[in-house]
């Protein structure tokens, strides 16, 4: 739903509270570039001004939040860090996760990946074979090193499918590979993984 608005919205004596692009993203703890994809989907309710600004009341948001449990704020998130070289794959990876209320990090390399696992440890990793300078399996051997193989679910992902032929035997919890990747099954996988862990861990 997109509708144009004046840069002051409303009318006298209503003022309902109206947030910019950036202040909506802070307020559903998502990317500032996820709100976008759902407005301009029609996922998320948005009024342009005249000059072409975003702007979200944040009724909308709440209402949003309620339906839908997006973004950082409901209980019990699930963090899902996602490595790969790919901006592309991972805006969307994070947009759709994000969507089901997960929360996501993005790390372009492996060793930016190692760091972040480091800072703030996920709840699954997902985890692309080639990159840039260390590869996935290296990254995989070292995230097994440090935190086991039953502790942290990794999923590993190539464009090649004959990459996965031992990758549970090398510490991959699962593995998605097909000549043309499908982001969409990546997306399902974690999804299926993370649910399987809320009912094993609570």
């Amino acid at each position: 739903m997109a509708t144009e608005r004046p840069d002051r919205p409303g009318s006298p004596g209503d003022e309902p509270e109206w947030l910019t692009l950036g202040a909506a993203a802070k307020y559903l703890g998502i990317a500032q570039s996820t709100v976008r994809v759902w407005t301009d989907g029609g996922r998320l309710p948005v009024f342009y001004t005249p000059g072409g600004h975003r702007r979200f009341l944040r009724s909308d948001l709440d209402l949003f939040l309620a339906r839908n449990g997006a973004g950082s704020r409901p209980r019990g998130d699930a963090v899902v860090l996602v490595v790969d070289d790919d901006p592309r794959l991972r805006e969307f990876i994070r947009v759709n996760l994000e969507f089901d209320g997960m929360r996501v990090r993005e790390a372009s390399n492996a060793e930016e990946g190692m760091r972040a696992l480091d800072e703030d440890p996920p709840d699954l990793v997902m985890l692309d074979v080639t990159l840039p300078g260390i590869d996935g399996w290296e990254m995989l051997r070292r995230v097994r090193e440090r935190h086991g193989k039953d502790t942290l679910p990794v999923i590993m992902f190539s464009g090649k499918i004959d990459e996965g032929d031992d990758a549970e035997d090398r510490g991959a919890t699962a593995f998605v590979g097909k000549s043309q990747l499908d982001p969409l099954a990546l997306v399902e996988q974690a999804k299926a993984l993370l649910r399987v862990r809320v009912t094993q861990f609570g």
